[in-house]
């Protein structure tokens, strides 16, 4: 994530929507007392900074229902006051109050079904590598880790707590028009694919899945879908 108080924006990142990228892109542009949460691994011009620190955990304990509470607590312990993907629900009990209402809030959301292909592959070469195993798609979705994103950006009752979010499908348009806002140059491309390498299988995703891949897909993501409107 990166709270920019040179452009007083907050970045929300999600998972496998190109949250790596964008904060590539962003940290040559952000100011010395930004915050800049590390990335692994470390790419250039990438660096991390002022993201370390403690706070007081209650706030954001009573107000999630003690949501995650065994990391919060590992993590304060550990001083990692902002983390790479920190919920919004979350990091507004981290953030000063004037600095969470008066900053622009925005993150990235993308089609469930491409999502979680691209999930599968990434998880695919690090069970390669961590277990020796080959996973296929069906086992993949039988373990149950999806990267749901909704959670990222909402609160528990599923209210918005970001002021944008930006369709991955149209990614280089979205970041044309905040950059603009707040004057970072962009040429219509973040010039970095972080991650990318994963996915071998370049077939569009309707070519991939069977009807009961898509059926999973559709359940696990429905709160997903209906916010933003995707269909397969």
């Amino acid at each position: 994530m990166i709270i920019s108080h040179k452009h007083r924006f907050i970045f929300i990142k999600t998972a496998k929507t190109a949250g790596t990228s964008i904060e590539i892109f962003l940290s040559p542009h952000c100011g010395e007392e930004d915050v800049v949460t590390p990335i692994h691994p470390h790419v250039e011009p990438h660096r991390a900074r002022n993201h370390t620190g403690y706070w007081n955990p209650l706030p954001e304990f009573l107000a999630n229902r003690f949501e995650r509470f065994r990391h919060t607590m590992r993590d304060l312990r550990r001083g990692r006051k902002f983390i790479n993907h920190l919920p919004a629900r979350l990091a507004r009990h981290r953030i000063a109050p004037e600095v969470w209402n008066g900053y622009f809030k925005f993150c990235v959301e993308r089609n469930p079904w491409d999502k979680t292909l691209s999930h599968y592959h990434m998880l695919r070469r690090m069970v390669a590598e961590n277990e020796g195993v080959d996973l296929d798609f069906d086992a993949y979705l039988a373990r149950g880790r999806f990267c749901t994103n909704i959670e990222k950006y909402t609160d528990l009752q599923g209210g918005l707590l970001v002021d944008q979010v930006i369709r991955y499908e149209s990614l280089d348009e979205g970041l044309a028009e905040i950059f603009e806002r707040f004057g970072i140059p962009f040429d219509g491309s973040l010039g970095v694919k972080a991650k990318a390498d994963f996915r071998k299988d370049r077939r569009p995703y309707k070519e991939v899945y069977t009807d009961a891949q898509r059926e999973t897909v559709e359940r696990i993501f429905a709160d997903e879908i209906r916010m933003h409107g995707y269909r397969f």
